[in-house]
């Protein structure tokens, strides 16, 4: 009976294992085309969202000073910008259904590959050859590490892959490798907003980090919201999970937040700061997120892992380098310089400050800061007095300002307030 039984059982054996390693090979081969898809589809994205931002930028500087502040609204360059936009946005977010999360944030380096190009190819100087290499280079080498950085990125990426469907991204949800990050995660936000708000540590890292701490959530919220869609579109509907609305109005609240810090960060810092180090946070973060959250380095050698850091590692040294390099921008200033005018008094004359300059604000003003002042007053309303030209050859300014001492000035703003 065993003799007869044992060749029975090899051969129902055999199909099965032969099956098994068959369909192995074509699961990673499935796998790594999901992974050049969703990396073509980001690539895409940043590429066309620079684009876009670049258009309405030029629309926006060649309608400067017009009367009507919407004059941008009627121009066709302004239009295709948007349209671009939406375009750029949705392969992006499109992509991270695709492919890991861990390898679609760092991808966002091409968008500042590309608007270090357009740059360089719009730009309205004419510079020697000399010049203009000495002046782009660092350019030249932070697109060359980017560009070696994003291709380590994609050929050694992180290949797990799992259908996003509700039951799973439950599971992930309530992980604990996630909730003891999530819990780190929210210790450290609620440190930062506290020294940011009430300590006023308006430090550039400080409001990044809150910054790159929201954008992790976005993008772990995104990748969940993208995934279910693509699923519920294959014919398994996945929109009828509660996870799917929840990881909606997360992705949508984060998003906000974010934009409102990145905004404050704007006013205080440079562009070139914000774009370089929010970068390197923010993909720091999100890679952190993804590892936790969808375990994206599940089952990967040590050697894709190190391959894979490198790469993280060239890509942010190639931005920081783009970034460098770029011009400070000098904002117009809507204001008449006081000291082109002949016979008007400027801040620095006998120490009479005649505007006020408070910087990281809208208000009205630009000249520099008096250090002489020990306080900057409210700008009053000062007469100006009409005298008579000389008869002499001396050219005399048919102006000239009254000098108020402080007593005037505190006079005049208590009077303002009484009224």
């Amino acid at each position: 009976m065993e003799g007869g039984n044992s060749p029975n059982l090899q051969l129902q054996q055999l199909p099965l294992a032969t099956a098994a390693v068959s369909v192995q090979p074509h699961t990673d081969s499935f796998s790594y085309k999901e992974n050049l898809i969703g990396a073509l589809l980001a690539i895409f994205g940043h590429l066309v969202t620079s684009i876009a931002l670049n258009l309405q930028k030029y629309s926006h500087i060649r309608l400067a000073g017009s009367k009507d502040p919407r004059a941008y609204f009627k121009t066709k360059t302004w239009w295709c910008g948007l349209f671009l936009l939406v375009l750029g946005e949705l392969g992006v977010f499109s992509s991270y259904a695709f492919a890991p999360l861990s390898l679609i944030v760092p991808l966002s380096a091409v968008s500042v590959i590309a608007s270090a190009i357009i740059g360089i190819i719009f730009i309205k100087e004419k510079w020697k050859p000399k010049d203009f290499l000495r002046r782009y280079v660092l350019s030249f080498v932070g697109c060359g590490l980017a560009i070696v950085g994003t291709y380590l990125l994609i050929t050694f990426g992180p290949n797990s892959h799992e259908k996003m469907t509700g039951e799973n991204i439950t599971r992930h949800l309530v992980s604990w490798p996630f909730l003891l990050y999530m819990l780190v995660e929210i210790i450290i936000f609620c440190l930062l907003l506290y020294f940011y708000k009430e300590k006023n540590a308006n430090y550039i890292l400080v409001i990044l980090l809150l910054v790159a701490l929201l954008g992790s959530m976005t993008v772990v919220t995104v990748k969940a919201v993208a995934g279910m869609i693509v699923v519920s579109i294959q014919g398994n509907l996945q929109l009828d999970y509660p996870i799917f609305y929840i990881m909606l109005v997360c992705m949508i609240a984060t998003a906000i937040f974010q934009a409102t810090f990145l905004a404050q960060a704007s006013q205080l810092y440079d562009s070139s700061q914000i774009a370089s180090i929010g970068y390197i946070l923010s993909t720091t973060a999100a890679i952190t997120a993804g590892a936790t959250f969808y375990l994206d380095f599940t089952g990967e050698d040590v050697l894709h892992i190190c391959m894979f850091a490198l790469g993280c590692l060239i890509a942010f040294l190639g931005v920081f380098l783009i970034t460098r390099n770029r011009k400070k921008s000098v904002p117009f200033e809507p204001y008449i310089s006081m000291d082109a005018m002949p016979g008007m008094q400027n801040m620095h004359d006998k120490g009479i400050a005649v505007q006020p300059d408070l910087k990281a604000s809208f208000s009205y003003g630009a000249l520099e800061n008096n250090d002489n002042m020990p306080e900057i007053y409210t700008p009053a309303t000062l007469p100006i007095v009409q005298e008579q030209h000389g008869s002499k050859g001396v050219s005399v300014p048919p102006y000239r300002v009254l000098e108020h001492s402080k007593k005037d000035l505190t006079a005049l703003i208590s009077v303002a307030e009484r009224t």
